[in-house]
């Protein structure tokens, strides 16, 4: 079996892609610190991972939570195999290798179809192995059978280029002395240590007082050096919503809404209201049909602010895992 869809032109316009230089140099500055640390013999950060985690293997059952919400954090490659399948023996070793490789930047997870069936059929796998990709809750099809090294390479390369530069994704740290330890997931919270403490104190005081700018500034100034940091990005897309839906009228936003449901831009504004009035599913469904009704960068749009509104509510929630599976269903 040929090799198909290597190449992932078309999928991700990266010349369009908006403040990809600084999601990028954001993901340098947090490797780069984290190779500091290593030098130095510092511990390893909070929520690091073996090299042994970066393979797992998945089912049905729990596909949402370790490959759709993981995707929020780290692109997911998806390696679709059986034991039967001879060709599946020989790239499923090489695909481990790479994203090993990759250092966090990548996560392998294994499906074997025989024992997952419903998922063979979802991605419409017509035979094996195939490779897919989920980013961010985006289902990006990669290749199908093996393909030489130097370009499975490539588009793991490409891969991880468009998660930095169009979602800002980092990754997972990982700790390579480590043993064992929990299956790869998304980075759990820690609190925050030394300057950041009063960074955030500064934040929320802000966000208290009613000052939005300046509460935004302060946790932009904290993800500048921690990217990760759970509660500065929560914190930011918190204060972002509440300066979008500021001096709005409700009324005509949502009448506009009403009188315009394939208007990209409208149905957002909604949507942006639903959250704050604590219609989460409203919201969430909102933004899932017009993406169902989009396309090009009008659709794209809609799928940020959805992802967006993702961090507003937190990707614990389980109606957010809801409506990433949504999500990644109109989107593939």
């Amino acid at each position: 079996m040929q090799p198909r869809n290597m190449s992932m032109s078309g999928v991700v316009d990266l010349a369009a892609v908006k403040a990809a230089a600084e999601a990028k140099a954001k993901a340098e500055q947090a490797r780069a610190e984290a190779a500091r640390q290593a030098a130095q013999g510092g511990a390893p950060a909070p929520g690091a991972v073996p090299p042994s985690a970066l393979v797992i293997d998945v089912d049905e059952a729990g596909f949402e939570r370790d490959v759709l919400q993981l995707s929020s954090e780290v692109p997911v490659v998806l390696d679709f195999w059986a034991e039967w399948c001879q060709p599946c023996k020989q790239l499923s070793p090489l695909l481990e290798r790479l994203v090993v490789e990759a250092n966090g930047r990548l996560v392998m997870a294994k499906v074997d179809v025989d024992a997952n069936q419903m998922l063979m059929q979802q991605f419409g796998i017509q035979g094996i192995p195939a490779v897919f990709a989920v980013v961010a809750g985006q289902v990006l099809p990669l290749f199908q059978g093996v393909a030489p090294e130097q370009e499975i390479r490539a588009t793991l390369a490409q891969l991880v280029q468009v998660a930095e530069e169009r979602f800002g994704l980092i990754g997972l740290q990982v700790d390579p002395t480590a043993e064992g330890g929990a299956p790869a997931g998304p980075a759990s919270a820690a609190a925050p240590a030394g300057p950041h403490d009063a960074l955030l104190e500064a934040a929320v005081t802000a966000l208290d007082a009613g000052d939005l700018p300046g509460a935004i500034q302060a946790y932009k100034n904290v993800l500048s050096d921690d990217p990760a940091n759970t509660e500065a990005r929560l914190g930011l897309a918190q204060a972002e919503l509440l300066a979008r839906v500021q001096g709005a009228d409700p009324q005509a936003v949502r009448r506009a809404a009403a009188e315009n449901p394939a208007d990209p831009q409208a149905q957002i504004a909604a949507a942006d209201l639903d959250l704050v009035g604590g219609h989460v599913e409203d919201a969430f469904g909102r933004l899932v049909d017009t993406v169902r009704v989009t396309a090009g960068a009008d659709r794209d749009a809609v799928r940020v602010r959805l992802l967006e509104l993702f961090e507003v509510i937190g990707a614990d929630d389980p109606r957010v895992g809801q409506a990433r599976a949504a999500l990644a269903r109109v989107l593939f």
